[in-house]
């Protein structure tokens, strides 16, 4: 089991306010699944993206990945296991504007104490993976938004992570970008990479296996897709 989550809580105090976001919340994921986390604004599928990447912890319950139990650690502890263990991506990039494709992938392999020749030759082998072999050496300002996104997936793939976490990775982009990005997350799944996917959008969800959706804080369903869609991408990347 890669990720077990037990009746887990999440409540934000706001002024005279208790907000419960997450509310006994109890969800296994399995390696090499490919989930997607669904529901309305406020359903509390960006709480439970937070805890699950380590960026929040619950004000009750446990959530274990690969074993630890990672609830209760300390913020320096949680900031390992975010740089080994889990690849993020996000809709808004997040690429650092004055360092070159090739930098930005590398950036967690510094934060692991990686050498710079070992981790700029991971860094360009990464990009050539997701087909940006032609623009290691490029800003962000000189990509379009979806190799910006190829980008931040080659940054979130470079440390070898036990899951890959995509908030709205197509939030930002046009149609068909959107469905070459979510054939380069199929590539990711299927060299053996856990997904899971954050998406208010249904057509993005019905590329997952399994979709969770969320309402009020609680599971709302949770069921296997039969009805998966299934892309293909030019780039044929094998990460």
């Amino acid at each position: 089991m890669l990720i077990s989550i037990q009746n887990l809580n999440k409540t934000y105090i706001m002024g005279a306010e208790k907000v419960e976001a997450l509310k006994d919340v109890s969800i296994d994921i399995n390696k090499n699944e490919y989930v997607a986390l669904m529901g309305p604004s406020g359903s509390g599928k960006s709480t439970l993206m937070n805890l699950i990447g380590c960026l929040d912890s619950p004000t009750r319950g446990a959530y274990w990945l690969n074993g630890k139990e990672v609830s209760t650690m300390e913020d320096s502890e949680l900031a390992e296991v975010r740089n080994r263990d889990i690849g993020f991506v996000f809709q808004t990039f997040n690429l650092l504007p004055r360092l070159s494709a090739l930098e930005n992938v590398a950036l967690p392999l510094v934060y692991a104490g990686v050498s710079k020749e070992e981790r700029l030759a991971k860094a360009r082998k990464t990009l050539e993976a997701v087909g940006l072999g032609d623009r290691v050496n490029h800003k962000p300002n000189e990509l379009s938004g979806g190799q910006r996104q190829r980008v931040a997936i080659a940054r979130a793939l470079v440390n070898d992570p036990a899951i890959i976490l995509a908030d709205e990775p197509t939030g930002n982009l046009d149609t068909k970008t959107s469905y070459e990005i979510m054939a380069l997350f199929q590539e990711i799944h299927k060299a053996g990479n856990t997904v899971i996917l954050v998406t208010h959008e249904q057509d993005i969800a019905m590329h997952a296996h399994r979709i969770i959706r969320l309402r009020d804080g609680l599971v709302e369903t949770d069921v296997k897709n039969d009805q998966i869609v299934q892309l293909t991408t030019q780039a044929a990347p094998a990460v």
